[in-house]
C-alpha cells in the first residue's frame, strides 16, 4: 500500500464530508473520493424539518460547503452515483452504471432511509416521507395556509414538521400510535410538556391511534383510522423511524447486527473497511454498551474518528450522545441515552418554558434534558462521563451553580 492510501467514502452526507475535510486540515495528502447517491453536494439535515420547511432558509444555506471548496481541497466529489456492490477481496466498489472504483481503504457512510407504512394508499400523491433535501423541496410548497396536514408519528421529526407547518398557517393533526409523544426518546413528563406546547399552538394531537389506510383514488383525500373514521387531509407526512442502509455491507460479508458492527475506531469485520453514522452498531465506553445512534453529532464525530483510524491515527470514539430539537420558541437539548432511571429530578419549574430534567440511575446521572436552558448541557455531559454518584439535592438547587458538582 502506498504511503498515502487512496480513501473512498461511500455516502455523500455529513459523515463523509466532515471526515474528508478533517483529514485535509490535518495534512493528509492522499486521494479522497466521495461517492454520493443524492444529486446535491453534502448538506446538513437538521434544517430540513425546521428552517427549510418554515421557509426561513433556502437549499443553498443547507450545504456544508460550495462545490468549489471540494475542488480546492482536492476532494473528488461525485454526486448522483449509487454504489451497488462492494468487493472486499478486490478492494473495489461497483456503481449502478457499471463503473468500478478502487480503494485502499473504504468508509461506508450510507446513512438510513425512512421506515415506510405498509398500508393501502401509501403510494398516493400527497403522501410524503421527509429524509432528503429533495423530499423537503417537494413538501415545502404544499404547506399552504389552511391546508390540512396530517403527520403520522409523534417523534422528533414529526413534531418539528408540525411546528413548521403551523408557522406556515396549516391546520395540523399529529397521529401517534403510542400513548405519549417522543416516547422512545424522552421521559413521559417531557412528552407531556410537548403535547401541551403543540396543543397551545393549535395542533390536534391524537394518541394511541392506528392508521388503517390512506384514502383517495390517485391523490390523497384522507386518513382512515382504526376505528373506521376518516380524517380529511390535503397532505400526509410520515415520520415513524428509519432503517439503516446496510444492504451493500451485508452483501459484502461484513458483520451485521442492528447495523454494521464496528469497533471503537469505526473498523468493521474487514480491516480495510470502516463505517460511520446512522448505520453503525458501535461500542460506547461512556454508556458501557453497544448502541446505534441516529444523530447529527454521531454522524459527524464518528466519521472524523473513523477517517483518522483509516490513516493510522486511531483514537477510540466515545462520547455521551447529544441531541437537539427546535419547536416554536422551544429548544430541547438532551445528553445521554438512559435505558432506565430511578428518579426524574427538575432544576427549574417544569411548568415553565425553561428548566432541566435529570435522569438518575443508581445515584449517577444517566441523562439530562434541557428546555431553553442549554448552558446546563455541557456540565451534564461531564457528569455523565464521570459515572460517579451526584448529590440529588445539589442537582436541583438553582442557587448553586451546576458546575460545582464536577468537583464533588
Amino acid at each position: 500500500m502506498a504511503d498515502h492510501p487512496s480513501l473512498l467514502f461511500v455516502g455523500g452526507g455529513l459523515a463523509s464530508a466532515r471526515a474528508a475535510v478533517a483529514l485535509r486540515a490535518e495534512g493528509f495528502a492522499g486521494r479522497i473520493h466521495i461517492v454520493g447517491e443524492e444529486a446535491h453536494a453534502p448538506y446538513d439535515r437538521p434544517p430540513l424539518s425546521k428552517q427549510m420547511l418554515a421557509a426561513s432558509a433556502d437549499a443553498e444555506s443547507c450545504l456544508l460547503h460550495p462545490l468549489s471548496f471540494y475542488t480546492d481541497q482536492r476532494i473528488e466529489l461525485r454526486t448522483g452515483a449509487r454504489v451497488v456492490a462492494v468487493e472486499p477481496e478486490a478492494k473495489r466498489v461497483w456503481l449502478a452504471d457499471g463503473e468500478e472504483v478502487a480503494y485502499d481503504r473504504l468508509l461506508l457512510a450510507t446513512g438510513s432511509r425512512p421506515r415506510r407504512l405498509a398500508i393501502a394508499g401509501d403510494d398516493l400523491a400527497g403522501v410524503h416521507y421527509l429524509r432528503t433535501l429533495a423530499d423537503c423541496l417537494a413538501i415545502r410548497p404544499l404547506l399552504a395556509p389552511d391546508a390540512s396536514v396530517v403527520i403520522v408519528g409523534g417523534g422528533y421529526i414529526g413534531l418539528e414538521v408540525a411546528a413548521s407547518a403551523r408557522q406556515r398557517g396549516c391546520r395540523v393533526h399529529v397521529l401517534e400510535s403510542q400513548d405519549g409523544l417522543m416516547k422512545r426518546a424522552v421521559p413521559p413528563a417531557i412528552g407531556r410538556f410537548f403535547e401541551q406546547l403543540h396543543g397551545a399552538n393549535g395542533v390536534d394531537i391524537q394518541l394511541g391511534v392506528t392508521i388503517r389506510a390512506f384514502a383517495g383514488e390517485s391523490r390523497l383525500t384522507g386518513v382512515v383510522l382504526d376505528d373506521g373514521g376518516t380524517l380529511g387531509a390535503d397532505l400526509v407526512i410520515v415520520g415513524v423511524g428509519i432503517i439503516p442502509n446496510v444492504e451493500i455491507a451485508e452483501e459484502a460479508g461484513l458483520a451485521i447486527d442492528n447495523g454494521v458492527v464496528v469497533d471503537e475506531f469505526g473498523r468493521t469485520s474487514d480491516p480495510d473497511i470502516f463505517a460511520a453514522g446512522d448505520l453503525t452498531n458501535h461500542p460506547n465506553a461512556v454508556l458501557g454498551r453497544r448502541i446505534r445512534l441516529e444523530s447529527w453529532q454521531n454522524a459527524q464525530n464518528q466519521g472524523i474518528a473513523a477517517a483518522r483510524a483509516m490513516i493510522g491515527q486511531a483514537k477510540p470514539y466515545a462520547e455521551a450522545p447529544w441531541f437537539w430539537s427546535d419547536q416554536y420558541d422551544v429548544n430541547l437539548q438532551m445528553v445521554g441515552l438512559p435505558e432506565r432511571w430511578d428518579s426524574l429530578l427538575f432544576r427549574g419549574d417544569p411548568d415553565s418554558h425553561r428548566f432541566t430534567a435529570f435522569c438518575l440511575a443508581d445515584g449517577c446521572l444517566a441523562g439530562a434534558i434541557a428546555i431553553n436552558n442549554p448552558r446546563d448541557i455541557a456540565t451534564a455531559r461531564r457528569l455523565i462521563e464521570q459515572r460517579r454518584p451526584v448529590d440529588a439535592a445539589s442537582l436541583v438547587d438553582e442557587s448553586r451553580p451546576l458546575r460545582q458538582l464536577l468537583s464533588g
